[in-house]
């Protein structure tokens, strides 16, 4: 009796999903949602104890919301993205507040720093979505000093975003053989990929709550300018973007804690703070 072979799988190609992720994240104008989020860069720096005169990286730093953060606390603050239009938006709002930040182009999964060279790591929402999970994970221990600080804040695959994703991934499915990225959002995940190196592991859930006038404005504008809505939007003919907007709107409607005349929906996300060994 013969037994079939099992048919291999295959391996995602990397550097093709972050070729499309660039073209997503730099289409819209994130920076009009990200600049709602900004409290969540100012909590989690709180989280990271970062102290004036520290070595902080913020990676996949969108328009900087914790490099702003950083900065404000008298931190030597170096901000990175891979979308070059992100960057310039964060170099605006440094310019505008007076403060002293290092920007520069970079790949978390490819950072261009020696090992050991900061004292606290920082992402908010961003690192999450680099498609290769444990090459992300290790760059960012690597950069890091021994007793470094490594603070992220990640959706959580039950919270709103990760719901969300959900509905969109109904609508446009994702690349093939890419772990979803709300799993940053989960311990069992973080465990998984920091546990060898960790001295320490500090998980706190917290929600951020997008406010909006209604789930119809909430949908116009991430449609318009967030960058995973817009291309699935995108992608989508007529009655499909109806669909997609039906779901959403569900959801969106499912989740408002505000009652019928405005919207409020709590966003949890999963704030870490790794300690190096």
């Amino acid at each position: 009796m013969s037994i079939a072979a099992a048919s291999p799988v295959a391996t995602p190609n990397f550097a093709a999903v972050k070729q499309r992720q660039q073209a997503t994240w730099a289409s819209g104008d994130y920076a009009i949602v990200g600049t709602t989020l900004q409290i969540v860069g100012e909590t989690l720096a709180e989280a990271a104890d970062v102290r004036a005169g520290e070595r902080v990286l913020d990676v996949a730093a969108g328009n900087g919301n914790a490099t702003l953060a950083a900065a404000r606390r008298f931190a030597h603050v170096t901000s990175t993205d891979y979308v070059p239009a992100l960057l310039s938006k964060g170099r605006e709002r440094a310019r505008a507040e007076g403060l002293a930040v290092k920007f520069q182009e970079a790949d978390v999964e490819a950072l261009p720093f020696d090992d050991g060279s900061f004292d606290v790591v920082l992402s908010t929402f961003g690192a999450m979505f680099a498609p290769d999970q444990e090459r992300t994970a290790q760059e960012m221990m690597r950069v890091l000093r021994p007793g470094g600080r490594l603070a992220m804040a990640n959706w959580t695959p039950n919270g709103f975003i990760g719901q969300l994703f959900k509905v969109i991934g109904a609508h446009v499915p994702p690349p093939a053989g890419i772990k979803p990225p709300a799993l940053w959002g989960t311990d069992a995940r973080l465990a998984e990929l920091f546990g060898a190196k960790a001295a320490q592991l500090r998980c706190e859930k917290r929600y951020f709550n997008f406010r909006y006038l209604s789930a119809a404005h909430w949908v116009k504008v991430f449609r318009e300018v967030y960058g995973p809505t817009h291309k699935a939007f995108a992608a989508l003919d007529a009655s499909g973007a109806a669909a997609l907007e039906r779901d959403i709107t569900a959801l969106l409607d499912a989740m408002n804690v505000a009652g019928p005349d405005s919207l409020v929906v709590p966003g949890e996300y999963l704030e870490i703070v790794v300690t190096k060994k």
